[in-house]
């Protein structure tokens, strides 16, 4: 067993519009068959860490609902478990909702786990790490504090409410917000690895300093006074900070290179499971490059598209660049282009929907169009 307890926050200061009107980040739907937060579970799981607490801000039941237990993800229930925590009340300016002042309302829960080190990773973004590797390296390292920061060149674009690690050599001067002035950039990937006694030290600072502060802010403010590490991570990663960066992470990982950096054959994305039919294929259906979950339809064409489970896609229905959520439907000779659909939305036939690659569009939840 790990030295370490696992901690998924929220990420309150991201906003993707439309989806998150009705769940957190991390109860997204992913590649029609996942949730954004089952890779972090998974990243947690793999690396024998069992002990959990998952944080949420807002919005709290559909992630309540696909975590449950947490039996799916392979926590051995016997010495393992995932808490779900979350405010008895949203606060009414979201400035104060940081990851501070929400591990301020559970401080007596960190203070009871008795584990030596915490392991904090967020559950806005999409990527595998090891961190049994990563909290030796930690460890040997003598460092205060290590983090984990993924190389860009394309700053500039989707990364607008991330932050960048300031680096000299390995160790992190500072930690500011990235304002897309430069392309090539260290972007943070709002994880840390540290002793708890020290995660309890910073909370306290936090609190003295500012109610605004998150963890990353007070961290940046002491990196004169502690020994705070930088490591790059290697692989996939997809921060989902907007709808464009939801929609152009999922079309991303049809590309089997990109989709082999994040899927491995010893380090399994675990999730809730659905028992359904296989997806059937009518005379006339055309696929091509799309991922299509389990209980569909298909009848039209689908091309470069996500589908989740249980949608219908009628004869002559066209379907491109797009992401649709379960049990929506595309009636016949629709088109749709450069969307994210929500679940059970209908489009009627023959409607033609078509947005610009670089600004999808979204058809809410249950609409019919």
């Amino acid at each position: 067993m790990a030295k370490a307890f696992g901690i998924v926050t929220s990420s309150a200061e991201q906003k993707v519009a439309g989806v998150q009107q009705r769940r957190s980040i991390g109860a997204f739907s992913f590649l029609g068959r996942y949730r954004i937060i089952d890779f972090a579970i998974s990243n947690f799981s793999n690396s024998d860490i069992d002990n959990i607490q998952v944080y949420i801000s807002s919005k709290p039941h559909s992630l309540i609902a696909h975590v449950g237990t947490g039996r799916h993800y392979n926590i051995n229930s016997k010495r393992g478990n995932i808490d779900i925590l979350f405010p008895d009340e949203e606060n009414l300016n979201e400035i104060y909702n940081t990851n501070i002042n929400s591990f301020i309302e559970n401080l007596e829960r960190i203070k009871s786990k008795p584990f030596e080190y915490v392991v904090i990773q967020p559950s806005c973004m999409v990527f595998s790490q090891d961190f049994d590797a990563l909290l030796k390296q930690h460890i040997a390292s003598g460092a205060d504090i290590t983090t984990l920061y993924h190389k860009v060149d394309d700053a500039h674009d989707g990364y607008n409410t991330c932050n960048v690690l300031h680096l000299d050599g390995e160790k992190v001067t500072a930690i500011t917000p990235c304002l897309g002035d430069n392309a090539t950039e260290d972007i943070f990937m709002e994880t840390f690895i540290m002793k708890k006694d020290l995660l309890l030290d910073l909370i306290e600072a936090a609190r003295q300093t500012s109610s605004m502060y998150t963890l990353s802010d007070i961290v940046s403010a002491k990196c004169d006074t502690y020994d705070v590490r930088g490591v790059a991570h290697e692989g996939f990663f997809a921060p989902i900070t907007s709808l464009a960066t939801y929609f152009k992470a999922n079309l991303d990982l049809l590309d089997m290179d990109k989709a082999n950096a994040l899927f491995h054959e010893d380090w399994p994305i675990y999730t809730r499971t659905t028992d359904s039919c296989p997806t059937r294929y009518f005379a006339g259906a055309m696929t091509k490059k799309s991922f299509i979950a389990n209980g569909c339809l298909i009848k039209g064409s689908v091309e470069n598209a996500v589908i989740g489970r249980g949608v219908t896609i009628e004869e002559g229905a066209v379907v491109k660049n797009c992401v649709i959520m379960a049990h929506s439907k595309i009636r016949k000779d629709a088109v749709v282009e450069n969307q994210v659909i929500d679940k059970y939305a209908t489009i009627t036939a023959g409607r033609k929907i078509i947005a610009d690659f670089d600004k999808p569009g979204y058809i809410h939840n249950g609409d019919i169009i």
